[in-house]
């Protein structure tokens, strides 16, 4: 039975890199990996006074992640950090103190951007950030995509084969990276 993987993407725009991203690595994942595909449309603001009573949509959101053996994230880079949407999802997925949906999850972290950099500064404060509220993070292979712009046709679908190559190699490595620490967490 393949790992379920909740990717969730750091963007809301329609045509989104960051969700091509996610829809070409859903579909190219290793059988081992089952990767279901989450935006953040309609997540509402994190208010610690809302903690006692969530609102539901926290917990459609929260329950999303408790339900994945793993998580991915998949992030645009925002004036050199995450985007305020995606940092908001980590907010509301993580409290209250101590009760992290991410806990003991094995996690990705794939940086895109249309410029040169692959969101290299905003998959560091994600390295920065998750630490404490999710479990093991992938270290290597890193992967930051560059010109994703270039990358895909008008139906969404990857028109570079390095571009694919990249995406590939780097489900095989989160698939094998999975396998190991849900054997180490039975052992």
């Amino acid at each position: 039975m393949p790992h379920q993987v909740l990717v969730i993407v750091g963007s809301l725009r329609k045509e989104s890199f960051s969700l091509k991203v996610a829809n070409a690595l859903a579909k190219m994942a290793p059988a081992s990996l089952k990767l279901n595909v989450a935006t953040l449309h309609g997540l509402s603001f994190f208010n610690q006074d809302l903690e006692a009573n969530p609102p539901a949509d926290w917990l459609v959101f929260r329950d999303k992640i408790k339900a994945s053996d793993a998580v991915i994230f998949v992030t645009p880079e925002y004036n050199r950090s995450v985007s305020g949407v995606l940092r908001n999802a980590i907010d509301v997925a993580s409290r209250p103190s101590g009760q992290s949906a991410f806990l003991g999850k094995p996690v990705g972290i794939i940086g895109n951007s249309p410029g040169p950099l692959g969101g290299v500064s905003a998959a560091m404060e994600l390295k920065r950030s998750l630490p404490g509220i999710t479990g093991p993070i992938l270290g290597q292979p890193e992967i930051y995509l560059t010109h994703v712009g270039n990358s895909f046709n008008e139906q969404g679908e990857v028109t570079s084969e390095s571009f694919g190559k990249v995406l590939h190699q780097y489900g095989e490595a989160f698939a094998a990276f999975v396998e190991k620490q849900k054997k180490a967490a039975a052992a």
